[in-house]
């Protein structure tokens, strides 16, 4: 077959039929002769002498079909030719031809079925290879056909299609980059309607669409178009941003987190907010001082925004540094308050959000922790910028020469700042403290300096006459007390004390979220910022102001206590005498005669004490860290009065030295300590010396001196009584007034200062009473005649030697002289109220007085017997008895007193020597006496000696 292929190959493509008739069995294959394959039957057959003579055959000629026989065999041939050779050579060729034919042969014959079988395959190949070549033709035909009739005309429709859909997708295309050419006019309307992440949503999508489109030349430039458009809406977004400090709504607000997630730039919006934040602080300070300065300067050429804001507040005039604060305060509420709201904006959508993410990852969640953390560490340093900012404010003027109520308002509105900072931060605001601390101490001092100077200039010309008030007076009734006074108020209703404690419990961000400024209030009118200073509120003040000085319209109106004549302001005591229901009725007819009766008694100078103290409390109560300060000048106020008091009515070197105790130890320091601290001796004196420095003067007071108009001498009024007792009653009055306004005081002192406060009660306030001793004891040495008295007793006969049973006369003249002095007393009273304490010590100084007249005037005896001792009992008894008439007091003071000494008469000497050693009230001249009149009648001139000698050991002391 390989053969046969071979052939075929070397004569080319002929038609079947020739390829047929071509074809031979074997190829260059001689197929022997009938003879000779009968010749090689009969040949005897060997196979192995057959195989032998194959074997024999040279290699050669089985290696190649081109082997040339003849040719090989002649080169064989030797030069020089042997016949014999060369035919048994050609023999042995012929052998070898014979085995190799008869071998083919046999091959042949064995292989002569396959080979038929094998030919007709061939012959039946031929057939289908003929068959094939028909349907091939008939196939090209149709196919030609084919392409001419349909398969040109369908596949331009297709290519016509495909082209279309391509130009379909590229008009889109084009359509789309010409949407994203005109981005630019939609970004700037949805900027203008500050709908910023529609702008930034529309940025993005368009970014994305331009990367879609990147292969389009003109879609590169579009793309950094479309970038710069982005940062600038992110600029645009940052003042949105810096918007929300001043006036927040919630709806930008929402809009610009919103813009600023789409970014994926949350934390730096929370960065650029506080930024902002600190900036609008400074921005608005500085306009609003700025304001004031240019408005106040007028044309002045000055380049006031050139200055630092420190420098600038140095500029605010006195007469606009108030509306300027104000105005300060009130823009700085509304930065604070936005921060408020913003957190709260915050908080709100941090509850609204907190769903797990699906994918799991925690970046939202790590955002809003970072923005929870910032705003709550920049509640902190917002506070702290607004108070640095009023603080340099504050100190930049010099605020000690202002009216009081104007620095009781700025008081009040850095109060209130600082109240805001607590709701705000927590903050204690120590800086706000101390700054205003500052201002206050400077101010308070030079305030309180000037409020002394007044308070003696007051009392230098103070008449010490009855101030007219109505009976049921109460300091809370004073305008400078209604701090005090509202929250106790009982014409307040109890709805509006409900309404008035829910506005409490409110902070002032909830109460002024939605508008309104706390600032706000107190800037209409005077009255409305003074009242809202005094934390005093609506008319029912004004309503208990009325009612307090109403006049009565019936008896039921008038308290138990205000139906007796007079009560005694310590015990409530009442005397004896009561003044009838109808003498009650009468005496309602005349407000004079009622306040007479039951107005407290003080004086113009006692209510304006008590005024500035109720001022000296508001400050204090507005701006608690100076609290110490204040009360130490309040304690000053209480001080210089009781000073005075004592200086213009109680001080009398004779009569203190009476030795009777009537100032105590207690007194006695008090006054000595108010001497020292508080009085400038040395300024009533012409030889002041220079040398001294104005500032270890300048808290002392020189001391006052009575008014000319007051005459203190004249018996007729009993030597200045009535002023005597109005001006100790009004410092009772003040004391008292002080004692109601300790509790206070106390919740306001500083702990480690209370020491003083109650040192100050129970050293000074607690003398007040005190006083009465020694300045109605001066009254009562003048009113009656006690020399008088002596002279008389001196010419009493006392060695009688007969019992008397009539007294004598000078006992007589001493009860005229106290009718004469009660009869005076009875008509000062109708001119001052006349307490019964004050009645009572008047009445016990002068028995007192008049006992120890006696006394010494019996001590004044050089001569008595035992009927005399009985007569000077007699007198006294006497003098007892008619003197209780007089006067209400029990037990008559010193009357042991006198009792003793005229029994000790009797004494034996042992007795006497007993009665010297524990009884050292008597003088050394009264003991002595004692002794010297006892001689000779039972004590002799040895016990005599002894007890003069006793009388000298207990007087050297003393000495």
């Amino acid at each position: 077959m390989q053969k046969i292929k071979s052939l075929m190959t070397r004569q080319g493509p002929k038609s079947p039929q020739e390829s047929m008739n071509d074809l031979s069995p074997v190829e260059n294959v001689r197929i022997p002769s009938k003879e000779e394959l009968r010749e090689m039957r009969e040949q005897p057959i060997d196979p192995q002498a057959e195989q032998e003579i194959i074997n024999s055959i040279d290699e050669v000629y089985f290696s190649n079909d081109s082997f040339d026989v003849v040719n090989y065999e002649l080169e064989k041939l030797p030069t020089v030719l042997n016949l014999e050779e060369i035919e048994e050579y050609r023999d042995k060729l012929k052998k070898q031809q014979a085995a190799v034919s008869k071998k083919v042969a046999d091959l042949i014959l064995e292989k002569q079925p396959s080979y038929v079988k094998e030919l007709e395959r061939v012959t039946s190949l031929q057939t289908n290879l003929q068959l094939a070549a028909v349907i091939c033709t008939n196939a090209r035909r149709q196919l030609s056909f084919a392409k001419e009739g349909f398969t040109q005309a369908s596949l331009g429709l297709l290519a016509n299609q495909k082209k279309r859909q391509l130009l379909t997708g590229l008009l889109k295309s084009l359509r789309t980059i010409k949407t994203l050419q005109r981005t630019d006019v939609r970004l700037s309307e949805l900027l203008e309607e500050e709908d910023y992440p529609g702008a930034i949503q529309l940025c993005l999508e368009c970014q994305k669409a331009a990367s879609t489109f990147k292969h389009y030349s003109c879609i590169s430039e579009l793309n950094s178009k479309l970038q710069d458009t982005l940062e600038q809406i992110e600029e645009q977004l940052d003042v949105a941003l810096s918007k929300t400090c001043k006036h927040f709504d919630v709806g930008h607000y929402t809009k610009v987190q919103q813009a600023y997630t789409l970014l994926g730039k949350t934390q730096t919006a929370m960065d650029q907010l506080h930024m902002h934040f600190t900036q609008a602080i400074h921005n608005t300070v500085f306009q609003v001082v700025l304001g004031y300065v240019e408005l106040c300067a007028g044309n002045a050429d000055t380049k006031f925004q050139k200055l630092q804001y420190k420098d600038l507040c140095t500029h605010i005039t006195p007469d606009s540094y108030i509306p300027c604060l104000s105005d300060l305060c009130k823009a700085l509420w509304e930065v604070m308050l936005s921060y408020h709201r913003t957190m709260e904006w915050h908080d709100e959508h941090d509850n609204e959000e907190v769903i797990p993410a699906s994918d799991g990852t925690d970046e939202p969640n790590f955002d809003r922790s970072y923005v929870k953390k910032k705003l709550e560490h920049g509640l902190s340093r917002i506070w702290q910028d607004v108070q640095l900012k009023v603080k340099a404010y504050l100190l930049g003027t010099d605020m000690s020469n202002f009216k009081y109520d104007d620095f009781i308002f700025v008081l009040d509105i850095i109060n209130r700042l600082m109240q805001v900072g607590e709701e705000f931060c927590g903050s204690k605001s120590e800086v706000l403290q101390e700054s205003i601390k500052r201002q206050s101490v400077n101010y308070f001092k030079n305030y309180h300096r000037i409020r002394l100077e007044e308070l003696r200039m007051f009392l230098e010309n103070e008449t010490w006459e009855l101030c007219p008030v109505k009976s049921n007076f109460s300091i809370t009734q004073l305008h400078e007390y209604k701090f005090m006074g509202q929250s106790r108020s009982p014409s307040v209703s109890p709805s509006k004390q409900t309404a008035a404690v829910s506005t409490v419990a409110m902070s002032l961000f909830e109460q002024y979220h939605n508008g309104g400024n706390p600032f706000e209030m107190q800037t209409d009118s005077k009255d409305d910022e003074t009242e809202d200073v005094l934390a005093a509120n609506g008319y029912e003040s004004d309503e208990l102001e009325k009612s307090a000085y109403q006049e009565y319209d019936s008896d039921s109106d008038v308290p138990e206590e205000l139906k007796r004549d007079y009560v005694d302001e310590q015990t409530g005591d009442m005397p004896v005498k009561s003044v009838s229901r109808d003498t009650l009725r009468s005496r309602k007819k005349s407000d004079y005669s009622l306040n007479k009766v039951n107005a407290p008694i003080l004086t113009n100078t006692t209510l304006n004490v008590i005024r500035l103290v109720g001022k000296y409390m508001q400050m204090m109560n507005i701006l608690k860290p100076i609290a110490f300060d204040v009360i130490h000048c309040m304690s000053q106020l209480f001080d210089y009065y009781l000073y005075a008091v004592y200086t213009f009515f109680g001080r009398n070197d004779m009569y203190e030295s009476s030795g009777l105790g009537l100032i105590s130890s207690r007194l006695r320091t008090t006054l000595n300590r108010i001497q020292e601290s508080l009085i400038d001796v040395e300024a009533g004196s012409e030889n002041t010396s220079v040398h001294i420095a104005p500032d270890e003067r300048k808290e002392k007071v020189p001391s006052p001196h009575l008014s000319h108009m007051v005459v203190l001498t004249a018996s007729g009024s009993l030597y200045g009584l009535a002023e005597r007792v109005v001006a100790t009653e009004s410092l009772v009055f003040l004391a008292e007034q002080f004692e109601f306004l300790q509790p206070h005081l106390d919740t306001i002192m500083p702990a480690a200062k209370k020491p003083f406060l109650q040192q100050f009660y129970s050293q000074t306030v607690s003398t007040a009473s005190e006083l009465r001793k020694p300045i109605y004891w001066i009254v009562a040495a003048k009113a009656i005649d006690y020399e008088q008295m002596l002279l008389l007793m001196a010419g009493v006969k006392w060695d009688i030697k007969e019992i008397m049973s009539q007294h004598n006369v000078y006992v007589d003249v001493l009860l005229k002289e106290f009718e004469q002095f009660s009869k005076r007393l009875g008509d000062i009273s109708k001119q001052v109220r006349i307490p019964l304490p004050v009645s009572n010590v008047l009445w016990e100084h002068c028995i007192r007085l008049a006992n120890r007249t006696l006394v010494e005037g019996y001590a004044n005896v050089k001569k008595c017997s035992n009927e005399g001792r009985a007569l000077m009992q007699l007198d006294f008894q006497q003098f007892l008895m008619k003197l209780e008439k007089l006067t209400d007091i029990r037990p008559i003071p010193d009357k042991e007193f006198v009792e003793t000494y005229i029994k000790a008469y009797y004494l034996t000497e042992n007795d006497m020597e007993q009665f010297i050693k524990n009884h050292r009230e008597y003088s050394t001249k009264q003991l002595t006496n004692l002794v010297n009149v006892c001689l000779g009648s039972h004590i002799n001139k040895k016990a005599r000696q002894k007890l003069l000698a006793a009388i000298d050991d207990i007087d050297r002391p003393k000495r």
